[in-house]
């Protein structure tokens, strides 16, 4: 059977961190942010993890491993 192809829309959009989580961005940056708080701005940069239960679907789309 032929190896799966990884999603590009995924990989564009996660990245898995040495422990095996997933991370993704954050929302609500990508423009109009002249009137957002700096505080806000801040907050809402840098990577979060994502949730289980999206992780799971994102963990497939990708075609890691829990293990790997």
């Amino acid at each position: 059977m032929p190896k799966m192809k990884t999603h590009s829309g995924a990989k564009k959009r996660f990245r898995t961190t040495g422990s095996g989580k997933l991370m993704h961005r954050q929302a609500n940056l990508g423009h109009l942010n002249a009137h957002k708080s700096s505080r806000r701005l801040r907050r809402l940069s840098g990577d979060v993890e994502v949730v289980d239960v999206e992780a799971k679907k994102a963990r497939k789309l990708l075609g890691k491993h829990k293990g790997r």
